[in-house]
C-alpha cells in the first residue's frame, strides 16, 4: 500500500510500520525501573490511581512510576525509623518497661506504630 501524504507525526520525525495494510506508529512506553515496591509504595499507588488519575497517567507514560513508588517507600520507612523511637522516648516506653511488663510494652509499641503510620500517611503516602 502506498502512502499519499506525510502526516504531522512523520514531519516531526515519527515513523510507521505497515501491518496488514495499516500503518501503525512506532511508539513505545519508555523503559521503567523494576524496584520491589513495599507497603507504602503500594498504598500510594492505590491512592493516585483512585484520586490523582492525571499524576498516575503522567508518571506511567513518562516511565517514572516505579521509581517514584520506590522513592516514597524508602522515604516512608526512613521516616518510621525516626518517628517510632522519638514517640517511644516521649511516652517513656523503654527496655525497663519491656522487662517489667512485656504485655503493656507490646501494647504501647503497637499504639506508637499506629500513631507513626497515621503521621506517615498524611505527610508522605497520601499527597
Amino acid at each position: 500500500m502506498k502512502k499519499i501524504f506525510n502526516s504531522l507525526y512523520e514531519t516531526l520525525g515519527g515513523t510507521y510500520r505497515e501491518k496488514n495494510g495499516h500503518f501503525i506508529p512506532d511508539i513505545a512506553l519508555p523503559t521503567q525501573t523494576d524496584y520491589q515496591i513495599g507497603k507504602y509504595g503500594r498504598m500510594h499507588l492505590d491512592y493516585i490511581k483512585q484520586h490523582r488519575r492525571g499524576r498516575y497517567t503522567t508518571l506511567l507514560t513518562e516511565g517514572k512510576l516505579n521509581a517514584r513508588l520506590h522513592e516514597i517507600d524508602l522515604e516512608a520507612n526512613k521516616m518510621l525509623e525516626t518517628i517510632i523511637p522519638r514517640l517511644a522516648a516521649e511516652r517513656g516506653i523503654d527496655e525497663n518497661l519491656k522487662a517489667r511488663d512485656m504485655l503493656r510494652w507490646v501494647g504501647e509499641m503497637n499504639n506508637i506504630r499506629a500513631s507513626a503510620e497515621e503521621i506517615l500517611l498524611r505527610e508522605v503516602v497520601l499527597v
